[in-house]
């Protein structure tokens, strides 16, 4: 794991700082590598305004603990730009730019169309960039070299994709051994409990999504909302309101068998 593989390449670099431990190690090691950052390298943090609060803190902290700008954006259909700037106290907390890009699409994004990646993190800070006037620019992706099957050249000409974690071979152990020793030392990590940024992303498994409704039912009612606002549902086989009905009367054990919900012997799960 050498700090050669995390040296800025030549042009204009964007660094995607998703908000996680992954994401976070490689902005450490990119910043061990080559100190202050120069002008022509930006952090980027896109902000669905579902994030968890404590991904909100981690963002912030990394930013004051290893003086570096972050620059937060979001999605804003308001704007000529469709996107704005915001920052740790002005970032929205309760769904805003998600609710109004389903407002604006009448639609529910679900597994097989991600539109809420795509519209949410990835076009506002393209448009961020393009805005600053960059035509062309490296993109650091924290992809480890256990996830290889993850890595994928750009769709686009202007955008070269670069995977400093899979390049010096980063494996999921080093990144929690190295937070492990964060939060000895400086009692620092992203205090987190759920298996992602996204309260309840319809990406989870339907046990996390069993535990943060016990968890965090009033987080989790917001996709109920969603899903009788649209009459549609983000996930293929249940609603929000039915997994959250399951959890009060059964409690999570019905989670830990996959054919309670899925009747895989019927031919019906495509995994």
């Amino acid at each position: 794991m050498t700090s050669s593989a995390y040296k800025l390449p030549e042009g204009n670099v964007l660094i995607s700082f998703s908000g996680g431990r992954t994401s976070g190690y490689m902005l450490h090691q990119i910043l061990e590598a080559n100190g202050d950052l120069p002008e022509r390298c930006k952090v980027i943090f896109a902000n669905t305004g579902r994030e968890m609060p404590e991904t909100l803190d981690f963002v912030q902290e990394c930013s004051e603990r290893w003086s570096v700008s972050i620059i937060w954006v979001e999605f804003d259909e308001e704007t000529d730009v469709q996107f704005t700037t915001v920052d740790y106290k002005t970032a929205s907390r309760d769904g805003e730019p998600f609710l109004s890009l389903i407002k604006k699409d009448k639609r529910l994004p679900d597994a097989v169309r991600r539109f809420c990646t795509r519209r949410l993190k990835i076009r506002p800070t393209t448009k961020y960039l393009q805005n600053l006037g960059w035509k062309k620019w490296s993109n650091a992706v924290g992809i480890r070299a256990d996830e290889a099957r993850r890595i994928k050249p750009s769709p686009v000409q202007y955008i070269n994709q670069w995977f400093p974690l899979a390049n010096a071979e980063v494996y999921k152990p080093d990144i929690m051994e190295f937070w492990g020793k964060q939060q000895l030392a400086f009692g620092f990590d992203l205090q987190l409990s759920t298996t992602s940024n996204c309260d309840g992303c319809f990406l989870k498994s339907e046990a996390n999504l069993a535990a943060m409704w016990r968890s965090h039912p009033e987080r989790m009612q917001w996709w109920v909302d969603m899903e009788k606002q649209i009459n549609a549902n983000f996930r293929h086989k249940h609603s929000y309101a039915q997994l959250g009905d399951f959890v009060k009367r059964q409690g999570d054990w019905i989670f830990n068998d996959e054919a309670s919900l899925c009747q895989v012997d019927d031919g019906e799960c495509m995994d």
